[in-house]
């Protein structure tokens, strides 16, 4: 039997299209994950959201509405009944009309800054970042002037403290206040007025790339990258100096906008780090763009609108549709609609994937390539068409191109090549398509090619390595046995402006391998930021070396995947001082690496299935690593997965780790990791390793030996504390903490660690036969929010000490045949809000515990596998 009971959570942006059926359709997408069919008539959407909401309590938040008529609010409220009561809508609106027709209560109305806040902010811009002296009083009077204009709204002072930021004299200010800032009326409904004062403001190659922004929907996350490489398809970046790329002009453009305000919420996470990025590294980033996203402030957005005027337009209704006129000429558009387009002259095509993925129809194909002659900006990803037509070569202005994620999509025409002006083609995740075309060597222009995900790709064409002007090429795929006549790896010789990431599949298959992995010449590719090196297959290697895959030293991250051949690791890793990242994955007959503890700047190390491997280091203890202060200073993160012969860390032991005493911690054990903040060991039998007291994030044991923990939660940490914070107790801020498995991990050994883990959020405790959960001391764990219990067939009751968990959230009990009660202890949690019981054979709830369940709990099931009779 399965009981459950769910409130709805949803919130829903309409923005600019308020209808009915639309915001019908987005609520069940959010409820179920899954969108309708587009083809469900308006009764039958009706029935399946009343069978979604009905009994249940909801909360729906309808963002950012501009609806005014009453009859369209009164059909909603119409389908919405039903729901539990408590259930409400919120509605957010810049408009006091909507306010007044969707509800009889009063609004909530935001107010702008105080004067003091107001002022804190506009200082901080308008005179610490650039020209103008906060001791002037002439400055200060002036700025305190044009405050009073921007009516306490954030955004309003970011933008124009930013565009005072870049004038340098009193006399320019008071310019713009009398000439510029005269103009604007105090009035609350005047704010895009003075918003527009910053846009006056800019340089003209500015207005454009900010103005092509309006194609991005609201709130949408911008990857930056890409919205360069738009603004270089339109010609909006100039090259003055020819030492620069493109990509790197288009960058200092959009830094430039950042640090006017017209962007909000940078941000990188780079794909492999997980490792957020602070402004100042991005803005002093030498891989332009990179994993870089943004976003722009609604208001922001109307004002892009604004000022684009009708040339470019979001498509996404037959109404809009119809009204694009003869000047538009970039759209975001629905594909559906593309046939209701009268625009010939269009420069710019794009389809944004949060519009329902969609079979695409050839015909659409014939109208883009019949109608649209003059694009220079094609994007048609996730669309689903299964074939590009042969005529795609008639886009001869074609500059940008995106056929990314059509998973149906196995060969592209030949004539694409054609398209000499193309800069760059995107297919990523195409990962059924199994060859490029064979004559790329004459896009000649082309700047980037990606190809991440095109997992059946079986060779790389002849001559792709003429193509001197590439940036980005993101794959490059061996000819496993050469029948597809494809490119060998010296074709990569010449490839020196290559940037960002570069995987190299199917090394094992390399015929004259020595000559072929020198000829690649990866040691000239400086700009390169990740490297890929895979070997694939059951190849021998003994014939290979990895000697000859020397990067650059530049190189920020090594991934080296089933290398089979020697066991010796390449004499120049030792040079790659710049790594932030190290990942190698098995099999390879590895039983040891080099030391990477003096690398300056590592922060991730990542070991998978290394089945040979001995230790992690040759060296002893103290060997080649000086001392402790020396030893991994940057090093947040390590995982050590299914290395089963690994014992200890180092292949030399000192006389003191002999000693299985762990109730003294002495010799090498006392070295530790300074800056680690999560790690993870599975199924590795390490006994003997550095210690990690400094943890504050995630620490994860399983199968493996309990002696580091007991050795780690004994130490004294005040000589080896970070150095930007306070000794504490060993491991007092981890937030984090998962066992399973665990040699000598019994009840005293993990209540002692418990105690000491008084930040612990996240408790996973799995098959640790050794361990009575009811004999444990549970009221240091005060902060906890999430714990799991797995594996316990003895236990027959939730622990009593349980109910100390205050602030728990989320409880989930899996494989616990022996339990049969959850109360009184349940009724305790009274911040409980998800629980979860699993195979769990015995367990039986009365009617008064489900209605206990019902009223207080906000979701919760019992699952029980089914036994086929």
């Amino acid at each position: 039997m399965v009981y459950d009971y769910f409130e709805l959570r949803m919130w829903v942006c309409v923005s600019d299209v308020f209808d009915v059926k639309i915001i019908v359709e987005n609520i069940i997408k959010s409820i179920t994950g899954q969108a309708p069919d587009q083809n469900l008539e308006m009764d039958q959407l009706q029935k399946q959201l009343r069978d979604k909401i009905g009994g249940k309590k909801y909360l729906l938040v309808l963002d950012d509405i501009w609806n005014e008529e009453r009859e369209e609010w009164v059909s909603l409220k119409e389908l919405l009944v039903g729901g539990a009561k408590g259930s409400r809508i919120i509605v957010t609106t810049r408009s006091f009309k909507v306010a007044k027709v969707t509800s009889k209560c009063q609004p909530h109305v935001l107010k702008g800054l105080s004067d003091d806040d107001a002022w804190s902010l506009f200082k901080e811009i308008a005179f610490e970042q650039r020209y103008a002296d906060l001791t002037n009083s002439a400055f200060v009077e002036i700025g305190k002037q044009i405050l009073e204009r921007c009516s306490g709204v954030p955004l309003v002072i970011k933008a124009i403290a930013s565009t005072l930021s870049y004038k340098e004299t009193e006399k320019e200010w008071s310019s713009f206040k009398d000439n510029e800032l005269v103009t604007i009326s105090q009035n609350d409904g005047k704010i895009l007025s003075t918003l527009k004062l910053s846009y006056d403001n800019l340089p003209s190659h500015l207005k454009h790339c900010f103005a092509y922004c309006r194609l991005y929907p609201k709130d949408h996350q911008i990857h930056v990258k890409t919205l360069i490489q738009f603004w270089i398809a339109q010609g909006f970046i100039k090259q003055l100096n020819p030492s620069q790329s493109f990509q790197e002009i288009g960058f200092g453009y959009f830094k430039d906008l950042v640090e006017r305000s017209f962007f909000q919420e940078v941000g990188k996470r780079y794909p492999r780090e997980g490792l957020r990025c602070e402004m100042h590294d991005l803005m002093h980033d030498r891989y332009p763009g990179e994993g870089l996203t943004c976003k722009m402030h609604d208001l922001m957005h109307d004002l892009a609108e604004s000022v684009a005027g009708t040339e470019s337009s979001i498509v996404d209704s037959n109404k809009i549709a119809s009204k694009a006129g003869e000047k538009c000429r970039h759209v975001s558009i629905n594909p559906s609609l593309i046939h209701l387009l009268k625009e010939k002259k269009l420069r710019t095509l794009l389809h944004f994937s949060h519009w329902t993925p969609q079979n695409f129809r050839n015909e659409i194909w014939d109208l883009i390539i019949a109608n649209c002659k003059y694009l220079r900006v094609l994007k048609l990803d996730l669309v689903n068409f299964k074939t590009v037509p042969h005529s795609i070569y008639k886009l001869k202005h074609l500059r940008y191109l995106d056929l990314s994620s059509n998973f149906s999509l196995k060969i592209l025409p030949q004539s694409i090549c054609k398209i000499q002006n193309l800069l760059a083609l995107k297919l990523d995740c195409c990962s059924r398509l199994q060859e490029l075309p064979k004559k790329m060597e004459k896009l000649v222009n082309l700047t980037h090619l990606a190809c991440r995900g095109c997992s059946d790709l079986t060779h790389m064409p002849r001559g792709i390595g003429k193509l001197s002007s590439l940036e980005t090429l993101s794959m490059f795929v061996v000819d496993k046995d050469g029948s597809h006549g494809g490119a060998d790896l010296s074709e990569l010789s010449g490839l020196n402006n290559l940037r960002e990431d570069l995987t190299i599949k199917n090394l094992g298959f390399v015929q004259n391998a020595k000559e072929k992995f020198k000829a690649a010449n990866l040691k000239e590719k400086q700009r390169l930021r990740l490297l890929v090196l895979e070997w694939n297959g059951d190849n021998d290697d003994d014939d290979k070396s990895l000697e000859d895959l020397q990067p650059h030293p530049n190189l920020k991250e090594l991934c080296i995947r089933g290398w089979r051949g020697d066991a010796k690791f390449p004499s120049w890793i030792s040079l790659l001082t710049n790594l932030v990242d190290i990942s190698i994955y098995g099999p390879s007959k590895f039983k040891h690496l080099p030391s990477f503890a003096q690398f300056p700047f590592l922060q991730q190390l990542k070991i998978f299935d290394l089945t040979e491997l001995e230790c992690m280091d040759d060296n002893g203890p103290k060997g080649s690593q000086g001392e402790s202060e020396s030893f991994f200073p940057s090093l947040k993160y390590l995982r050590l997965h299914n290395c089963p012969n690994m014992k200890s860390w180092w292949r030399k032991r000192s006389i003191d780790d002999s000693n299985e005493d762990d109730t003294t911690v002495m010799g090498t054990s006392t070295m530790a990791f300074p800056c680690l903040s999560s790690l993870i060991i599975q199924n590795c039998p390490l006994t003997l390793m550095p210690l990690y007291p400094s943890l504050d994030e995630d620490l994860l044991l399983a199968n493996t030996s309990s002696r580091p923990l007991k050795q780690t939660i004994k130490m004294n940490i005040t000589s080896i504390s970070r150095p930007t914070s306070t000794p504490s107790l060993p491991l007092s801020k981890l937030k984090g903490f998962h066992v399973a498995k665990i040699e000598g991990l019994d009840t005293h050994m993990l209540d002692e660690s418990l105690q000491l883990f008084t930040g612990l959020k996240k408790l996973r405790i799995k098959d640790c036969k050794e361990v009575d959960l009811e004999g444990m001391q549970w009221e240091a764990l005060k902060n906890l929010s999430y714990l799991e219990i797995a594996n316990f067939p003895q236990m027959v009751s939730l622990p009593l000490g349980l109910q100390h968990l205050v602030q728990l959230k989320r409880l989930k009990i899996i494989n616990c045949s022996g339990l049969r009660s959850l109360f009184p202890v349940l009724q305790h949690l009274t911040f409980l809000e998800e629980f979860e019981a699993k195979d769990c054979k015995e367990l039986k709830l009365s009617a008064a515990e489900i209605q206990i369940f019902q009223d207080h709990i906000r979701s919760w099931r019992i699952l029980r596998r089914r036994v086929n009779s």
